[in-house]
């Protein structure tokens, strides 16, 4: 039996990668786009190399899956290229073994905008987490919701998107 350990989405955006691209590349951003509920609030400044890094504020209590309450990761940037890449894994206080689970949003330009492919890749996690149905943390419908949320954000004319 084959065991998925990855998740990957499309959907084509009615803007230019860069513009998407702004958004991913704010750690506001990801509170802005978060499907989830987890994401609360960001420190740091914008990411523009591999091994930037910057905190997030979370709450787990969104997900009602594990009583973690509220905690901080640290996400740091393992692939970065500008207006095409962007790929995290995240670190912390909590997360000890690091769990080596990886995010990631590649951008194509194409005719109508840019195709965007989300994915979570969680194969290379620490065996201490295997096996006790930690994974996937969030589920491929949630990765959907995002990019629909990254549409709805990227589309809005600018003078009414969300501050960031």
């Amino acid at each position: 039996m084959t065991t998925v350990e990855r998740f990957e989405v499309q959907r084509t955006v009615a803007a230019t990668p860069d513009v998407i691209f702004a958004v991913l590349t704010d750690p506001a951003g990801h509170v802005a786009i978060d499907s989830s509920g987890m994401l609360q609030s960001t420190e740091g400044q914008r990411v523009a190399q591999v091994g930037d890094t910057f905190v997030v504020h979370m709450d787990r209590e969104s997900l009602n899956d594990y009583p973690l309450g509220k905690y901080d990761v640290t996400v740091k940037i393992t692939k970065f290229e500008s207006d095409a890449l962007l790929e995290w894994t995240i670190g912390g206080g909590i997360v000890n073994p690091p769990l080596r689970h990886l995010y990631g949003y590649q951008l194509q330009p194409v005719e109508s905008g840019t195709l965007v492919t989300s994915y979570y890749d969680w194969s290379e996690i620490d065996e201490a987490y295997r096996g006790k149905g930690i994974f996937p943390v969030i589920p491929e419908a949630g990765l959907r919701a995002t990019l629909g949320i990254l549409a709805r954000t990227v589309e809005q004319p600018a003078h009414i998107r969300a501050p960031r």
